[in-house]
């Protein structure tokens, strides 16, 4: 499930990791959309545009030009960002549209833009510089194509100070009908295990706390390079330093052949966050049939039983479609049946949409009524906010450490099972606090807290001094 992204909205704000240049140039305003992937595409851009002596606004009204990193995975995240591309354009700055989406639907963002705007696909990252030299002359450059280079050990400029996203692939093996994610970033392409291991290092060094390893699909890493996930995962826990890995999203047909390997690994290593995003999509196998997900839902609920026979606190996050084309009633069953078995802490539910270009964009006469699918999704919400709740509810009274990843209106850390722990703004109470000025609490810090509360959404805990 996608999420969104803007420089101006995170906590902390931009840190800027690549030194000014001596001549200074126009300011490019950056927008950012989509999964952690995006994001990092976004610190790269901006970390390749700071090399070349450009600087980045920190204010919508400072830059000289507007760029924008689009994801093209779901039609409402499409449509807020059709709507930010229109709004640019009528701005009268010169305008980069980059990511999924151009490479994806080049003819609607054209259509946006009257032809106006630059673009470039989420394998062009390296010619941001020269896009936005170009429009600044009232050019125009178009880049949709692969560029040689890897995503790794490129300069950038940080979202968050604890956080290193690393991009460990690009493209996927995958051929679902309803994904419009793989148009645009086509087959897998690995990146080497010494590559990877390169930046996590550098950015450890830096002060990253947290790294993400983020790709199209994580589950088959290395099929193109003759490794694997579990190589690369080895490889990343044997780095010297204080700091949690934050596995990405893989999908479950990968699981089948490294299962045992990488359930031992997620045990053995504490540096692995024990969390795992497994996006099943139906729980029917004649509708994952349809879509092409490669997989059942037995491979899907083996895989769970694995991990929780293991790590029982193991946080589970799982995408699922509803009202894909020809989905029945009994069909939607077998998908409750299998939340209900599966009890994920994290569902990511979406209604489905057409995506144009892909397979099921074809399959009109086979469509669910859109008052279903609703009720469908609106069913499943309940259910899945219950989960969570409960699954939240096995953290009562656990003490442990967090890190602090979030100062602002709230103060946030997570725990090593990545659940996100609010720190009560409750005055000292006994041997606990919870007042980040009187603990001095900073961004990174490694505090120690005991959970009194929960929601479906997080952990509620004080400091204990």
């Amino acid at each position: 499930m996608c999420s969104t992204m803007f420089h101006t909205s995170l906590k902390p704000p931009i840190i800027e990791t690549i030194p000014l240049l001596r001549e200074s140039k126009p300011k490019v305003w950056i927008e950012a959309y989509g999964c952690s992937a995006s994001m990092a595409d976004s610190e790269m851009i901006s970390g390749l545009l700071k090399e070349a002596g450009y600087e980045i606004a920190t204010k919508k009204s400072e830059g000289a030009l507007n760029l924008i990193v689009t994801c093209s995975v779901k039609d409402t995240t499409e449509h807020r960002m059709m709507s930010r591309i229109k709004n640019m354009t009528k701005s009268g700055k010169p305008l980069i549209v980059a990511g999924c989406l151009p490479k994806a639907d080049r003819a609607k963002v054209e259509s946006a833009t009257s032809s106006s705007a630059s673009l470039l696909g989420p394998n062009c990252i390296d010619k941001a510089p020269d896009a936005v030299r170009l429009a600044l002359l009232g050019g125009r450059l178009v880049a949709l194509g692969d560029s040689p280079l890897d995503k790794v050990n490129i300069p950038r400029v940080r979202l968050n100070t604890l956080v290193s996203i690393v991009e460990i692939a690009s493209g996927c093996m995958s051929q679902c009908t309803f994904c419009q994610t793989k148009i645009a970033k086509g087959w897998l392409r690995s990146y080497r295990i010494g590559d990877i291991v390169r930046q996590i290092k550098s950015d450890i060094q830096s002060g990253c706390k947290e790294v993400w390893l983020s790709s199209t699909d994580n589950g088959c890493y290395g099929r193109d390079i003759d490794t694997n996930l579990v190589e690369l995962l080895r490889a990343c826990c044997s780095i010297e330093g204080s700091f949690k890995i934050r596995v990405g999203m893989m999908n479950p047909m990968y699981l089948p052949a490294i299962l045992d390997k990488i359930v031992n690994l997620f045990y053995e290593s504490d540096k692995l966050f024990k969390f795992l995003h497994i996006p099943v999509q139906s729980g029917s196998d004649r509708i994952l049939k349809k879509m092409k997900r490669g997989h059942t839902s037995k491979i899907f609920m083996d895989a769970v039983e694995a991990f929780r026979g293991k790590i029982p606190e193991m946080t589970i996050s799982t995408d699922i479609i509803v009202g894909f084309p020809s989905e029945t009633e009994d069909d939607f069953k077998e998908t409750i049946d299998l939340i209900e078995r599966s009890q994920p802490d994290i569902v990511n539910i979406s209604r489905y949409a057409a995506r144009p270009g892909t397979e099921a964009y074809e399959w009109k006469d086979i469509r669910v009524d859109s008052q279903v699918s609703k009720k469908r999704s609106e069913y499943l919400h309940t259910l899945t906010r219950r989960i969570a709740k409960n699954r939240n509810s096995l953290w009562q009274d656990w003490q442990g450490d967090i890190v602090i990843d979030e100062i602002g209106e709230v103060i946030q850390g997570r725990n090593y099972a990545y659940k996100p722990v609010i720190i009560s703004p409750s005055s000292t109470t006994g041997t606990t606090t919870s007042n980040a000025a009187d603990c001095q609490i900073l961004l990174g810090d490694k505090v120690h807290v005991k959970i009194y509360d929960f929601s479906n959404f997080s952990l509620k805990a004080k400091i204990i001094l």
